[in-house]
């Protein structure tokens, strides 16, 4: 059907039940929320990457320029730890929240995870505007840090989708099936 679950027991999670969508940059997981799965569950979505810039007050690119990425991440840590009051969310993760191991825990703890597995060279191909990603330098660059995230991805994964040669909506029918048969939506 074109997902796996992860090595851990699906458990209903008590207070929150959130979704979060993870996956490398250009995976589509806002696209993705915002096209198919928001209107699919008649679940809120929200982006941790545009929380994170309503938070601060600045662009993703100005903090990593002017505050440094490990400031950003910080940022990032509190936004989600601010989803533990919200209930019935879809999250689409910006690409290195993986980076932060307290953030895995986090999102274990408030619901799910579900990976958004593709290739490489199909995210590069999603990305509008190279310029805008901090964390893209340049494709070797890009190519280090799948490497290196995919392992985290999988590793933090609860279920994982893999949406390489398959459309947005295919990708929200697997989903939504494969979280339906778990009793997660």
């Amino acid at each position: 059907m074109g997902g796996s679950e992860g090595g851990r027991v699906l458990a209903s999670k008590h207070g929150c039940d959130h979704i979060f969508f993870i996956g490398f940059l250009g995976a589509g997981k806002t696209t993705f929320l915002r096209r198919y799965a928001a209107y699919l569950t008649k679940r809120r979505y929200l982006d941790t990457d545009r929380l994170v810039e309503r938070r601060a007050g600045h662009s993703i690119s100005y903090l990593f320029r002017n505050e440094g990425e490990a400031s950003f991440r910080e940022l990032e840590t509190k936004v989600l730890e601010s989803l533990a009051s919200e209930r019935s969310l879809l999250v689409s993760c910006g690409g290195g929240i993986v980076e932060t191991p307290r953030n895995i825990e986090l999102m274990h703890e408030m619901g799910v995870c579900v990976f958004l597995d593709g290739e490489f060279d199909d995210s590069l191909r999603q990305i509008r505007s190279l310029a805008s990603r901090p964390d893209f330098r340049s494709r070797e660059h890009a190519q280090r840090l799948y490497q290196h995230r995919r392992p985290l991805y999988r590793s933090a994964a609860d279920l994982t989708v893999d949406i390489r040669g398959r459309s947005f909506e295919d990708v929200s029918y697997i989903c939504a099936d494969m979280l339906l048969e778990r009793g997660l939506l």
